[in-house]
């Protein structure tokens, strides 16, 4: 493969194939590429399974008229965590004696590949994805992408790793305690923790049943977000899949409200906390109001994951290979997970009623914040420190991020720069669950003035794709009194809505100022004589709709308005009966300008 090709993104994959410069063959020159003793790779695709992956994409392509656009996906390599199934391919979890051949794929790579990826190979992990190390493998410690002597992070080692370097444009983790977005941070890529149950379950070897989620890695925070978009589906068959109740936020403000702890921990690190106040520095100048928050109920609630009687989660999850052959597990591991047959049914309770108490303060702690703003790991260890500490420096690794899944919290780890060691150090927003639109929106702001070179590629951020509008939302122009400061936009702000742009409409509308208002209220209407008016744009829950439109009394409505640029979205209308005692004020040209004449 030419070096152009390695780490091209999402929409560089696109463009290549739209404008006929590659066509998916290129991918059987890839595989040819794929270093053999890259230990990154559990399992990499054979030319047959990848011949009859192409003529899969094919079959795709021509039930869809050629169009590729119908495939988001089309002919994009990716990878997954060889704790996912894949049909015909050996799932390890790490443990060459746990393995089988998998009869149909995971429910997330099933939509993956309709939507037109194409499966590169299976990664490396901690065994039974038990760790944040990436150390705890029968294949071998996976090596930090900028420095082998490092860490890579794990569970989920693999999948960073090769995403880091370039080799496919995006990879599937997994999160049970962090391992989605600690390898994120060690690697300098993106890793994208959605909410429990927004991907499903099915066809994943569980580590924690009730709080585990897959994941996605990416060079950026748009290819994470959209891959997330189409893996993501309700899923009758996996118990703790979840219907997205498209109530929250899809994104922030101008400006927007970030937590932080009051008390921050790097173990000494110097360079990981001198990155972390950067950050900090440049979250003010993007607009945000930073304040200090009590984190203890956040790490009491971090600490029992590994500490508690939750461990044994991980021990009913292995109890099949604990009975017939426990000297197949990794010593730590086994170690681990051993641990949870001294609790008991009592404890299990307990500890429940513990986790939802301090997850209720954690959620309430959150409330009026766009998010929590951490380290997404303190620090960062050797391989010959690992080996030394392994169960030590794991905790340490995970002190940020093993309260996430136990709180039903969202995440997004995203690159914060290079450490003066010349290593990755990332940085983790967090938010209640279903706000991962919004963290994504957050996360595209942050990386985008990032001067910094895409995972251990020398590859620069590409220039940012149009914005669209978040599935789950309805984007609404307001002409009037729901403008920015004006009496009625609490209707849009206190149900999330969120302002995207200021613009145009096209030039065939009229604006009427309504007699006998409270508040004063416009009236717009299509006339070929008019002319454009001003607007804003407004991103609103899906679900929150309806009760917005339940409250515009008559003779205002909602219907589809035309933009200056030729969208389409929904606006306010006014019923023509209404307009016969208004006073015309197109010329002021928005209700802004009106108002400000009648001071």
């Amino acid at each position: 493969m030419r070096n152009e090709q390695l780490g091209w993104t999402l929409g560089e994959w696109q463009a290549a194939y739209r404008s006929q410069a590659l066509t998916p063959d290129i991918l059987l020159t890839l595989a040819g590429t794929l270093p053999a003793d890259d230990n990154a790779w559990i399992s990499r695709v054979q030319p047959q399974q990848l011949r009859d992956q192409l003529a899969q994409l094919a079959e795709r392509l021509a039930a869809v008229d050629g169009d590729i656009d119908q495939l988001p996906l089309y002919g994009v390599p990716f990878a997954i965590k060889d704790n996912i199934d894949a049909a015909g391919w050996e799932t390890t979890a790490a443990c060459p004696e746990f393995a089988y051949t998998a009869k149909a794929d995971a429910s997330v790579v099933a939509r993956l590949r309709a939507a037109g990826a194409i499966l590169m190979g299976k990664t490396n992990l901690d065994q039974f994805a038990t760790g944040l190390v990436g150390t705890r493998s029968p294949y071998g410690a996976v090596g930090n992408s900028f420095n082998p002597d490092y860490v890579s992070g794990g569970s989920s080692s693999g999948s960073a790793s090769v995403v880091a370097r370039g080799l496919v444009a995006f990879s599937l983790g997994t999160d049970t305690a962090g391992s989605g977005r600690v390898p994120a941070g060690f690697n300098n890529i993106v890793g994208l923790k959605p909410t429990k149950g927004r991907l499903s379950n099915t066809g994943l070897v569980p580590a924690c049943r009730t709080v585990d989620c897959i994941s996605v890695f990416a060079l950026t925070v748009e290819d994470a977000e959209t891959v997330a978009g189409v893996a993501a589906a309700y899923d009758g068959s996996d118990a703790y899949s979840r219907i997205n109740p498209n109530t929250a936020p899809v994104a922030v403000g101008a400006t927007f409200k970030l937590a932080v702890p009051a008390s921050l921990e790097f173990f000494g690190d110097a360079q990981n906390q001198a990155v972390f106040e950067q950050a900090l520095l440049r979250f003010r100048s993007l607009g945000a109001e930073i304040t200090a928050v009590d984190f203890s109920p956040f790490q009491q609630l971090a600490e029992q994951l590994y500490y508690g009687s939750w461990v044994a989660e991980r021990t009913v999850a292995l109890e099949g290979m604990l009975a017939s052959n426990a000297e197949a597990i990794n010593p730590v591991v086994r170690g681990i997970v051993e641990n949870g047959h001294k609790y008991s049914a009592c404890d299990a309770y307990k500890a429940e009623y513990l986790r939802a108490e301090l997850s209720r303060r954690i959620n309430d702690t959150l409330a009026g914040f766009d998010a929590l703003l951490v380290p997404t790991s303190p620090t960062i260890r050797t391989l010959a420190e690992m080996a030394l500490e392994p169960v030590l420096y794991n905790s340490q690794f995970g002190f940020y991020t093993n309260f996430t899944n136990l709180a039903d919290l969202s995440a997004l780890a995203v690159p914060a720069g290079l450490r003066s060691d010349g290593l990755p150090c990332g940085i983790t927003l967090i938010a209640p669950a279903w706000h991962d639109a919004a963290l994504a929106h957050l996360g595209k702001r942050w990386q985008a003035g990032l001067d910094l070179s895409l995972g251990a590629t020398e590859r620069n951020l590409p220039q940012p794709a149009p914005a669209r509008q978040v599935p789950g939302s309805v984007r609404v122009a307001v002409v009037g009194a729901h403008l920015t400061g004006m009496p009625l936009n609490f209707q849009l702000t206190s149900r999330n809505a969120v302002l995207v742009e200021q613009t145009l409409t096209a030039s065939h509308y009229r604006l009427h100022a309504l007699p006998g208002t409270v508040p004063p209220k416009p009236g717009l209407a299509k006339d070929d004589s008019g002319r454009s008016i001003i607007v804003e744009l407004w991103d609103m829950p899906i679900a929150r709709f309806g009760e917005f439109v339940a409250e515009i009394p008559a003779p205002l409505g909602i219907g589809n308005l035309t933009l200056a640029d030729g969208r389409s979205v929904k606006g306010f209308i006014c019923e023509p009966w209404a307009l016969a005692g208004a006073t015309d004020i197109t010329e002021f040209g928005g209700w802004r300008a009106y108002m400000a004449s009648r001071k």
